[in-house]
């Protein structure tokens, strides 16, 4: 997108006002940024004009910041954080690039976490930022370069690539299984069926494949899988959890699949890498899809060994 400069204050104007809206104080401002009060004043006042508007409210020896100033001191203090994460990450490899990463908490933990040294290695002179989402974002109002996606292959605003499937397994803690010894499909309802906010029906479709029936409302609900995992061990009822993220916890005993001699149902959503449609062509992206999907790839073949 071409940028017309007509509507780009200088950098000094934007830094004076987001320090002033940030203290509701020119003087405070002007401490900050070490000058004058009235060298902060002036900058506000020509900024302004730019605008062709107040953007605060001056009452005696106080200001304050009107409605259009908070909106727009909203807007610009994003901004800024924005160029000042670019730089930051710049200034920390300038050679190789930086690449913010959202990534969902318990795939990025069990999954891509043990996997990044591979990546490191291969491409020594890029720099991964992991931040944590649950859900899609709009990625212009973010300072984020490329998310992990669980869903369907749909983000407004964005391109996406498939990464792997997934299956899930009915699991519980030793003592449950030993307290209602589960064998058909129906007997998980004994029991409460934790839930996952973001997979609501997750339970009612396995339960369905299994032509069993599902009781309205029936269990708990957890924004995350670690936390639902942490109550399955605790026995506090049954969750459907992806096998390859909780191996660790079926090796070491303190889960068990609930019905084993089922076999494991494939989730209708996949895993993909999904990112802004600009900034497709920059190269630590392009350089993290290539290795994440050969990674999936890998992993889909060989199973759950990093």
């Amino acid at each position: 997108m071409l940028l017309s400069r007509r509507f780009l204050p200088p950098m000094s104007l934007l830094c004076a006002f987001e320090a002033a809206a940030r203290h509701q104080s020119f003087t405070a401002a002007a401490a900050e940024l070490h000058l004058t009060q009235s060298a902060v004043s002036r900058q506000i006042r020509a900024l302004e004009e730019r605008l062709e508007a107040e953007l605060f409210v001056r009452e005696r020896q106080t200001v304050r910041l009107s409605p259009a100033g908070q909106a727009y001191a909203q807007e610009i203090r994003g901004a800024l954080m924005r160029i000042s994460t670019a730089t930051l990450g710049f200034r920390a490899n300038p050679r190789g690039g930086s690449l913010n990463l959202a990534i969902l908490p318990t795939f990025g933990t069990r999954w891509l976490a043990p996997r990044l040294p591979q990546f490191f290695s291969a491409h020594p002179g890029i720099t991964i930022n992991l931040t944590t989402r649950l859900s899609q974002f709009d990625f212009q109002l973010e300072a984020v370069d490329a998310a992990i996606h669980f869903g369907l292959p749909h983000w407004p605003g964005a391109e996406l690539a498939f990464l792997m499937s997934e299956t899930v397994v009915p699991a519980c803690s030793p003592a449950l299984l030993a307290q209602h010894g589960f064998a058909q499909p129906q007997d998980l309802l004994q029991a409460p069926l934790l839930h996952l906010a973001s997979r609501p029906d997750a339970w009612q479709r396995w339960l369905s494949v299994h032509h069993a029936p599902m009781a309205e409302g029936q269990g708990m609900l957890f924004d995350q899988f670690a936390t639902a995992a942490q109550a399955a061990i605790a026995g506090v009822g049954v969750a459907l959890l992806p096998r390859f993220l909780i191996e660790r916890e079926l090796a070491q005993g303190d889960l068990v699949r609930a019905l084993p001699h089922l076999p494991e149902m494939e989730s209708a959503e996949r895993y993909y890498l999904a990112w802004p449609t600009s900034r497709g062509n920059y190269p630590p992206l392009q350089s993290l899809r290539e290795w994440l999907q050969q990674a999936a790839q890998d992993f889909m073949r060989d199973g759950p060994q990093p």
